[in-house]
């Protein structure tokens, strides 16, 4: 069919359509649309927190990114293996006047193609609604983000977060110390960040916690200042005694190897299946701890493992699987807690929390060579 968009006239295949604020929208589980125009720019959206979204020359194939180890926890496996520009849920393309055509999935589970002369969107599951605009940037992704879930949690605080001065070398008595430092400023957050746990899948504090994480948290409200913890719940390793006790947790592939979730601290990282309702009621019951310790600012991290492929408990698609973990863990910590999700898929945990982690970590260089350019890696650390 043939659509005057913007002042352009467009050429698509969809199976139906209407107006829409800003654009118009399309069904079909495969739509197609022809810019009047050969694209300068595709914007490709990545998948999680830390997967590559920018603009990028369509007439260019992505470079694999290495170590393979690292894929999981760089973007959707299959944007990284496609060999051509995918991104996901919502792509764009850049005309010569600078103006954008925007292709955005309302559903989940939704790729976007993006080539010179081609935007193709395609559900993998059993989606089917689309936004489609034309014209400055900023106008037609403003009028896509008005049709997504939002929740709305006001002015974002102001957080020390322990990771950015220590990583995981942390303990009860350096976190004291450094406490009386920080109510100094005008932070409103204190976060204990990664270190503070026995192992993954293990949430309880470690030896160098001896008086326990609500004797910290009452430490840190003495101060005037809200305590913040972090920890990932669908990760876990194989030394941990999850991973032993509880085997018919792990996702696993089609031959019931568990599936790999990236590679971090010097070991092989796993999910947990989201699908599995033992596991969501298992993970919601550390955010009613967290919660019972005296936490409610929450960082949830490596989020994505629990949306990686795999053989689930239940049928359902790996995005919707994530979706109902996120929705139980959020009902358990109430409308009062604030909720930050990292490493996590984009699309799926809008409207859900309070706010979303993009970018990779920061560090104290701009780029690492070896990885950024040798390893074409975008998610390492960088200023």
């Amino acid at each position: 069919m043939r659509l005057n968009l913007g002042g352009a006239e467009v050429f698509l295949r969809a199976e139906g359509l209407e107006e829409a604020p800003g654009g118009v929208r399309l069904w079909g589980r495969e739509v197609r649309v022809f810019p009047p125009f050969p694209a300068k720019g595709f914007f490709r959206h990545g998948w999680q927190s830390w997967s590559l979204a920018a603009w990028v020359d369509p007439a260019q194939a992505p470079t694999p990114l290495l170590p393979e180890a690292r894929r999981p926890q760089a973007d959707d496996p299959f944007l990284l293996e496609a060999g051509a520009w995918w991104g996901s849920g919502v792509g764009a393309l850049r005309g010569p006047d600078g103006r954008a055509l925007l292709l955005g999935a309302l559903d989940l589970g939704a790729r976007v193609l993006g080539r010179e002369d081609l935007l193709l969107g395609r559900y993998a599951g059993e989606g089917g609604a689309w936004f489609l605009a034309h014209g400055p940037e900023e106008e037609v992704f403003a009028a896509y983000a008005q049709l997504l879930p939002r929740r709305l949690s006001g002015r974002p605080p102001r957080v020390w977060c322990s990771w950015y001065s220590f990583y995981t070398r942390i303990g009860e008595d350096l976190l004291l110390r450094v406490l009386d430092e920080v109510a100094a400023f005008s932070f409103e957050v204190f976060q204990i960040d990664d270190g503070w746990q026995r192992a993954l899948g293990d949430w309880e504090p470690n030896d160098r916690f001896p008086r326990g994480m609500a004797f910290l948290a009452e430490r840190i409200r003495e101060r005037g200042l809200r305590p913040g913890l972090w920890f990932a719940p669908f990760l876990v390793t194989a030394d941990s005694p999850l991973f032993q006790m509880r085997p018919d947790w792990v996702l696993r592939d089609g031959e019931g190897r568990p599936v790999r979730a990236g590679f971090n601290w010097g070991r092989p990282l796993y999910a947990l299946d989201a699908g599995n309702e033992e596991v969501v009621e298992w993970a919601a019951d550390l955010v009613r701890k967290a919660l019972a310790w005296g936490y409610d600012y929450l960082k949830l991290d490596f989020l994505y493992a629990g949306a990686l492929p795999g053989r689930r408990h239940a049928d359902m698609s790996r995005e919707s699987a994530y979706r109902h973990g996120l929705k139980i863990m959020r009902e358990a910590m109430g409308s009062d807690a604030f909720f930050l999700t990292c490493g996590a898929p984009i699309l799926p945990s809008l409207g859900l929390c309070d706010a979303l982690r993009v970018g990779p970590d920061v560090s104290g260089k701009w780029e690492d060579r070896r990885d950024a350019i040798l390893l074409s890696n975008p998610t390492t650390p960088g200023s």
